[in-house]
């Protein structure tokens, strides 16, 4: 109704001014301005504020949208501090980028457990694929890196909250987009989740999520995923205690020394 209020007075006005099929033409015109203009409002109101983090590009994308202010309350200090490195550091030549979860974040060993790799370490605590696709440009674009190495192994445990095989897929699409967006030539490795004692009751899930993580990989050209799991178990099925530190959840130095090799032997066939 106010659309065709507008167009009657405006149409009236320009008839007092102008010849009949002057007035009309610039009534069209100006209608269709004006139409176009609250169009292009009404869409940057929205339904939010209309602050910088609602118009970020990343939160544009749809299903980023429900993990992005949990993922920016819990996780913003940690990233920043991660960018902070990326100021100080210099990265290696045609190093490797390892990002993901607490795995990566411990290893402090990596330098000399990957070598003759050089590496960059990304890692935060906690972190979820939900988390690290929100964040995966902050974290991935600063490097030029020769290959992105993925580990995580927190949106299954076994609780409620915990994320769907095909939630976990449109991240990790998400994040390979996102890698091959910067660096079309680097290959992408996703390690196998896990299997860890306090963990173990959600190990069926947990499972299903490597076998989907695994139909992912080897789906997309340049991607791929390094299987650990069976190297962590004993031959009666149940997880090797001697290589987790005492949370039983994180690895110990034979650990990480066991997961090198498994990780080396995974990049060498692709980038010797």
């Amino acid at each position: 109704m106010k659309q065709n209020f507008f167009s009657i007075v405006h149409k009236n006005f320009y008839v007092t001014l102008f010849p009949k099929h002057v007035a009309l033409s610039l009534c069209a015109l100006f209608t269709s301005i004006f139409l176009i203009h609250a169009t292009h409002l009404e869409a940057q109101i929205g339904s939010g504020t209309g602050s910088p983090r609602d118009t970020d590009p990343e939160r544009a994308t749809d299903f980023l949208s429900q993990y992005w202010d949990e993922a920016v309350k819990r996780w913003s200090h940690d990233i920043e501090a991660l960018e902070q490195r990326d100021v100080d550091q210099r990265d290696p030549k045609d190093a490797i980028l390892f990002i993901g979860s607490s795995s990566i974040r411990r290893w402090e060993s990596i330098e000399t457990d990957m070598a003759p790799y050089q590496v960059v370490q990304r890692g935060y605590g906690g972190a979820k694929y939900s988390d690290l696709a929100v964040f995966s440009k902050r974290l991935i674009h600063p490097h030029e890196y020769s290959a992105l190495v993925v580990f995580v192994a927190n949106d299954v445990q076994g609780k409620s909250e915990d994320h769907s095989c095909e939630q976990v897929e449109e991240c990790i699409r998400h994040i390979i987009k996102v890698s091959k967006a910067h660096r079309r030539q680097a290959p992408i490795f996703f390690i196998e989740i896990t299997p860890t004692r306090k963990r173990f009751p959600a190990w069926p899930l947990i499972r299903e999520l490597n076998a989907r993580i695994q139909q992912v990989s080897s789906s997309l050209p340049t991607t791929y995923f390094i299987s650990t799991a069976e190297h962590f178990l004993d031959p009666f099925g149940n997880p090797r205690d001697e290589l987790f530190v005492d949370d039983q959840l994180h690895l110990n130095n034979a650990g990480y020394e066991k997961w090198s090799v498994l990780i080396r032997r995974e990049l060498d066939k692709v980038l010797r």
